[in-house]
């Protein structure tokens, strides 16, 4: 089938005529209509508009475009949160109500530079806060795998999507791990970035300082692509970073003799799932097979991570949501005065979780708790940050695992917010500190049959490294050719 395969093979067939743009675009909407009723990955979809673009890509492609633009005729969905010009933006919340971007965000603009066909809107957490995908205003996202099962979050949408074949590609954001969280528990490929490696103008901020676009492939190959064409200094963003951008397939030759991964002590925690330990440990063994020298490191303060994360993200969050008022754009519920509106409109148009992340934000940001809890916590970040950076003095990449467990039941943690955090704490640290850091599938659980993700994490702008390590890995495996029973 066509929507299973990669942007690599696609791109070959489409620069040969074997298929067309318009086979392919049909191929993922036939596979929407087939099996998102069961897992609710998209919020929408204009397949007139996808086809469109589908045919605009043929005639390119029968002049010969595809040498030019090196995505040109692939599906690639996108996350609510990222702006696509005339397409709906509600981030999972009621709160934005009908409101439709009137411009693009840089990373779909790039994308849309390279040819690809953007189409869709994928489900998740309301304004990207969550780890389950449980919070969007617009329902559930199933895990495909398995669709009494949360796909992860907050991009459960984006990593449902692409697992079960409805698209080749899509983009997430990850600001405590939305990416790689849900790309381990759909056993896809998930990539988050170096802090400023990719543009975050038209992202719908959270935490300004954490997050990060990325995307979500079935291969390592494909990550690497979409990578290299979203990356770059952007002038309407003040923290992209302008740093040279390699050609990151060309590292992926499969050569990772001699490269030195460090192995955390502080990731090797109780309540990880045996099954989880022993597919990391085998991935690890494999990995020095394949050359690499593996070696323990330490990262003293990762216990402090948690709580570091979620005081400075929902500090950060009580701010960026501050304009969601009902007067300027979205959802109004109409009142007496403007505080009313204000109230009304805020109290009916956010879930519960955000509601009780911009309570936490604004008690950690108010007088008197302001030095005691978020100062405190931009310091112990700094100190996070260091022994990543002291790591990497010594080590080229760091592996771990992705979560402590598989996909959890659907209901499972919604009553207990302490233990929905703690899915996290593998991927938290990564956005703390601005490093890169990607997850890829390295086993299943047995009964029943679940994914299970590794984890690298790489210094700050060292993905070319980080993406060599998962390709030399992933080729020496079979686990990324396993499909949900859909």
């Amino acid at each position: 089938m066509l929507n299973q395969l990669t942007i690599s093979e696609l791109s070959a067939k489409l620069a040969s005529r074997e298929i067309s743009a318009r086979d392919l675009t049909e191929a993922c909407l036939d596979q929407i209509a087939r099996v998102d009723g069961k897992i609710h990955a998209f919020l929408s979809h204009d397949a007139a508009d996808a086809l469109a673009q589908a045919d605009a890509a043929d005639r390119e492609l029968s002049r010969g475009g595809c040498t030019a633009r090196c995505l040109l005729g692939i599906p690639i969905a996108v996350k609510d949160v990222l702006a696509v010009k005339n397409q709906p933006l509600n981030c999972g919340s009621n709160i934005l109500g009908n409101f439709v971007s009137p411009y693009d965000a840089t990373a779909v603009e790039r994308l849309k530079a390279a040819g690809a066909i953007v189409f869709g809107r994928l489900n998740m957490d309301e304004f990207a806060m969550g780890s389950s995908t449980e919070n969007s205003a617009f329902g559930v996202t199933k895990n495909p795998w398995d669709i009494t099962r949360i796909p992860g979050g907050s991009s459960g949408g984006s990593a449902a999507a692409v697992a079960a074949d409805e698209c080749i590609a899509s983009l997430g954001t990850d600001t405590g791990g939305s990416i790689r969280q849900p790309a381990a528990l759909c056993g896809v490929v998930g990539l988050k970035p170096t802090y400023g490696r990719i543009s975050r103008y038209g992202l719908v901020a959270f935490a300004s300082s954490l997050d990060q676009i990325g995307p979500f492939t079935r291969d390592v190959r494909d990550a690497a692509t979409l990578l290299g064409v979203m990356s770059g200094v952007d002038p309407r963003d003040s923290t992209s970073v302008p740093e040279p951008v390699p050609d990151y397939t060309a590292a992926l030759d499969g050569n990772i003799n001699g490269l030195k991964l460090g192995l955390p002590k502080e990731y090797l925690i109780g309540g990880m799932d045996s099954e989880v330990k022993a597919a990391v440990d085998a991935a690890v063994q494999q990995l020095q097979i394949l050359g690499a020298e593996i070696v323990e490191i330490s990262l003293p303060h990762t216990d402090y991570a948690v709580a570091t994360y979620y005081i400075v993200a929902t500090a950060e969050a009580s701010a960026n949501l501050a304009r969601f008022d009902g007067i300027r754009y979205g959802a109004r519920v109409e009142a007496n005065d403007p505080t009313e509106l204000y109230a009304k409109t805020r109290g009916a148009g956010f879930g519960a979780e955000v509601k009780r992340r911009i309570m936490l934000g604004t008690y950690v940001l108010s007088s008197g708790y302001y030095d005691a809890y978020y100062l405190r916590a931009q310091k112990v970040r700094t100190l996070i940050r260091n022994d990543f950076l002291k790591a990497f003095e010594t080590v080229d990449a760091i592996v771990t695992p992705t979560t402590p467990t598989a996909a959890f039941k659907i209901g499972e943690k919604s009553d207990d917010p302490l233990q929905m955090y703690l899915s996290d704490i593998f991927t938290i640290s990564c956005n703390l500190a601005g490093i890169c850091g990607v997850s890829l599938p390295c086993g299943f659980t047995k009964s029943p049959k679940l994914p299970i993700g590794l984890q690298l994490l790489g210094k700050p702008f060292g993905e070319a490294t980080l993406l060599k390590l998962a390709h030399a890995y992933e080729q020496s495996t079979d686990w990324r050719r396993a499909k949900p029973p859909l």
